[in-house]
């Protein structure tokens, strides 16, 4: 079993829905979480409440490489 994995990401409006297909294609929970603010990453309407002019933190506990690469993609530093 895989320990939660956190990844840092920046999200521009134009990727939510890709995003969230990315997510809802895992087997497992997906979280995304700015500050106190914690939403299902296979919600639209979630991550669209988001502020998305902030880094966002990805976390999830489950292992999928199409998602992990695609998270790469979307990586900052921190």
């Amino acid at each position: 079993m895989l320990g939660k994995m956190k990844k840092r990401i920046m999200l521009k409006p134009a990727q939510v829905e890709e995003f969230v297909n990315a997510a809802t294609k895992c087997d497992f929970d997906v979280d995304v979480y700015y500050n106190r603010y914690v939403v299902d990453a296979k919600s639209i309407l979630g991550v669209f409440g988001l502020d998305l002019t902030k880094p966002l933190t990805v976390e999830y506990s489950g292992s999928n490489e199409q998602f992990e690469h695609y998270l790469k993609g979307l990586a900052i530093a921190g």
